[in-house]
């Protein structure tokens, strides 16, 4: 192998991993010693993020409560989304959350990314619109007569500012000199199309007021959508991810799908760049990657979680475990349910 090849090679080691690392920030989720971060000494002893966020968190430490609300919020939507999946986002004690899995360019790591750029906008707006943020609050550019005929009045949402907040944050190592990579591409296209999921769902609340309840007066305001539905629409956006290659055009770099037979994405659209792993068996060489041994599935699906696909062909195995519920629950006056325990016998099917 020549010296220009190797040394291409490593340089394209490295970018890899430092694109990898980006998504390390989601390790304040897992810091529960660390009380609030309240001043800058906290921000330096942040484990998970680079010096460029540091220093956001100093510039804006009141933020950063709600950042790792955001990382938490990322995970639990991870989980929920894929909890029938072979890969069902399990994550580690260690740096990154989710294992090797989000250095790999696959769709799993497109997703990770989008959720979690989605997660600290929708984290920091919510905090803004709670009045725990100096620097913002509600959104008071969404003011006069809608088109409509209602008032717009209320506290809106403030998406911009949560939305910026994400772009400086979430993205700060992509964008950062020199990082044009393919990875870097694919990283910041799914962060956007992260927070795109959130604006393209905003809703607008609206409460009436007049006589007996009528609806002689109308006020409203714009609000940002339950995160369940921006996880749901990112899931759909996995589920129907473009693989995509680096092209120029011109002195620009672009990512356009591999197969010239399918459309281009959209903005919206989640781009992946190698195929994922089975995720069948264990692999120790591959932090995150634990296999389907053991993880239940339902014998009678045929779909991704049915003991068929799930398993992969290994077979199952069927016990009778015991599981308790509530059942018989009454209303009392005033003011509570009670409700018995009733005990029954089901069928669990674990893969071999």
């Amino acid at each position: 192998m020549s010296e220009e090849c190797v040394l291409r090679c490593v340089l394209m080691l490295c970018c890899a991993l430092l694109s990898a690392n980006a998504s390390n920030w989601l390790y304040l989720a897992k810091l529960s010693s660390v009380g609030s971060i309240r001043d800058e000494e906290t921000c330096e002893r942040l484990r998970g993020l680079i010096q460029r966020q540091v220093q956001i968190c100093k510039r804006s430490v009141e933020v950063m409560d709600a950042v790792r609300r955001g990382a938490q919020l990322a995970i639990d939507e991870c989980q929920f989304q894929f909890r029938n999946r072979r890969w069902n986002c399990s994550t580690l004690e260690t740096m990154p959350v989710f294992g090797k899995i989000v250095t790999q360019s696959t769709r799993e790591a497109a997703f990770v990314y989008a959720i979690s750029a989605a997660s600290v906008a929708f984290a920091v707006t919510r905090a803004c619109s709670s009045g725990e943020l100096e620097k913002c609050g509600c959104d008071h550019n969404v003011h006069g007569v809608s088109p409509e005929g209602f008032q717009w009045s209320g506290c809106s949402d403030n998406i911009a500012y949560g939305v910026a907040f994400s772009q400086s944050f979430v993205d700060v190592r992509e964008r950062s000199k020199g990082q044009s990579s393919n990875r870097a591409l694919m990283n910041l296209h799914n962060n956007e199309a992260g927070r795109k999921a959130i604006l393209s769902h905003m809703r607008v609340e609206c409460k009436c007021h007049g006589v007996s309840g009528s609806c002689e007066v109308k006020t409203c305001w714009k609000a940002m959508p339950p995160f369940r539905k921006v996880g749901n629409a990112i899931k759909e956006k996995f589920d129907g991810a473009t693989e995509v290659e680096q092209r120029k055009t011109g002195t620009t770099k672009v990512l356009m799908p591999r197969n010239s037979q399918f459309k281009p994405h959209t903005d919206e659209d989640l781009v992946y760049l190698e195929p994922s792993p089975d995720f069948c068996d264990h692999d120790p060489k591959m932090p995150g990657m634990f296999g389907t041994v053991g993880r239940q599935c339902n014998r009678t699906s045929k779909a991704i979680d049915g003991c068929e696909l799930m398993c992969c062909g290994r077979g199952f195995q069927t016990q009778e475990v015991e599981v308790v519920d509530r059942c018989s629950c009454k209303f009392h006056w005033c003011c509570y349910v009670k409700c018995k325990q009733c005990r029954k016998m089901v069928e669990m099917h674990t893969c071999r």
